[in-house]
């Protein structure tokens, strides 16, 4: 199972995190992804495959004051 900004997730094990994104809805820009605890280069995210157990934290950039 993987566990997604602390909620388990339907997600298979083995999909890749722009996969995953695409899923939550994520926006394509301002978003930081880290699994389990490590940051994620935006450029890895298409060949990262989300092991089975892994906690992935989806952080997105909030504009405003």
């Amino acid at each position: 199972m993987i566990v997604v900004n602390g909620e388990p997730s339907e997600l298979p094990p083995g999909v890749t995190l722009t996969a995953l994104l695409g899923a939550l809805g994520a926006p394509e820009r301002g978003v930081a992804v880290a699994v389990d605890a490590e940051v994620i280069p935006r450029g890895e995210w298409a060949t990262f495959t989300v092991p089975d157990g892994a906690r992935v934290e989806v952080l997105t950039a909030v504009q405003g004051g």
